[in-house]
């Protein structure tokens, strides 16, 4: 099996090596330091004490690759409208691209109710220009319950969790994502199906679209963000009214924000992705964890102050330090 991974990040190159183990041929598109060190030296993971690498075919031009059976696109999602605009030589119409990305991906409304069903989320794909280039048809959303980081271009630690969850975009069952599944298994991944795979997306959202940002505007880790009583305040308001949002739009969340919390709580003195992103002066998801919550607020007809708050003030900090676009 073809097997593309559109950038080697923490997740994508964890997903890469071990597909790749399991008899996959396994490209990668990738550039700058990453691209040289996956040329000279293949991709590695590094889990517990032990180093797997594997060699992969590497490239910044998607059309020396050719056409895939399987795009895995693990970018984050600022450049996700790079990756559309360059994403075709990888397809036919065969391929299937999932996504292993955090927040509110452009396909979410295609697995919702009739009343909600096409609508375009103008929050993450603010001229059609990804859903025009990656057929809904054609993408398989897939939730990643794991914790990787890059510890140097090309070399991926794993930390913990093994688990993905695999659904279509069109949020019905398929014989596709149950192929998905017996794959990602034989990979060494606890694989699971999805009914919804908007279920899935919308929970783990629930969680942390407000540990992220929090901690990029506040430096802070997420027993700090939880410590304090009102900030722990903020966060259980903006679940609220996340919570309500979901209900209206046909996925109802059975627990309140302080059971959330208590599992929260268990990571300990956690440094979120976002803060990451900020230490390192890359771009943040905020569109796609925080403004999709609000635009789709607004179809819903729930008011969201404290959502607006807390974009306001994470994107006003984010321009701040260049790593949001300005207004």
């Amino acid at each position: 099996m073809k097997v593309c991974i559109y950038g080697a990040g923490a997740i994508g190159g964890w997903m890469g090596v071990k597909l790749a183990q399991a008899g996959c041929d396994v490209s990668v598109v990738a550039r700058g330091a990453t691209l040289d060190a996956l040329t000279m030296r293949g991709l590695q993971l590094v889990e517990k004490d032990a180093t797997h690498e594997v060699q992969v075919r590497a490239s910044a031009a998607p059309e020396a690759l050719g056409q895939q059976d399987l795009v895995v696109v693990a970018v984050k999602a600022p450049a996700m409208e790079s990756v559309a605009a360059h994403i075709a030589p990888l397809l036919s119409a065969r391929t299937t691209v999932l996504t292993a990305m955090n927040g509110v991906p452009w396909w979410f409304c295609e697995g919702l109710s009739d009343a909600f069903a096409g609508k375009r989320l103008s929050s993450v794909d603010p001229q059609g220009a990804i859903a025009a280039a990656v057929p809904s048809a054609q993408t398989v959303g897939c939730v990643v319950h794991a914790s990787c980081f890059v510890e140097a271009p090309g070399v991926i630690r794993h930390h913990q969790g093994n688990g993905l969850i695999v659904g279509e975009a069109s949020g019905k069952p398929s014989a596709r994502v149950d192929s998905l599944v017996s794959l990602f298994a034989r990979a060494g991944f606890n694989a699971s199906a999805s009914p919804q795979i908007q279920r899935d997306v919308w929970f783990k959202l629930w969680g942390n679209m407000t540990m992220n940002p929090i901690s990029a505007i506040t430096g802070a880790t997420t027993d700090r963000i939880l410590g304090d009583e009102l900030v722990r305040g903020f966060v259980t308001r903006i679940m609220l009214e996340a919570k309500e949002i979901g209900a209206r739009f046909g996925i109802p969340i059975d627990q309140e924000p302080a059971d959330r919390h208590a599992v929260t709580a268990k990571l300990g003195a956690m440094k979120t992705s976002m803060l990451q992103d900020v230490e390192a002066r890359k771009a943040v998801e905020l569109d796609a964890l925080v403004a999709s919550v609000r635009e789709l607020g607004a179809m819903t007809g729930v008011p969201t102050p404290f959502t607006d708050a807390l974009l306001g003030l994470a994107r006003l900090h984010a321009r701040t330090l260049g790593l949001y676009p300005a207004q």
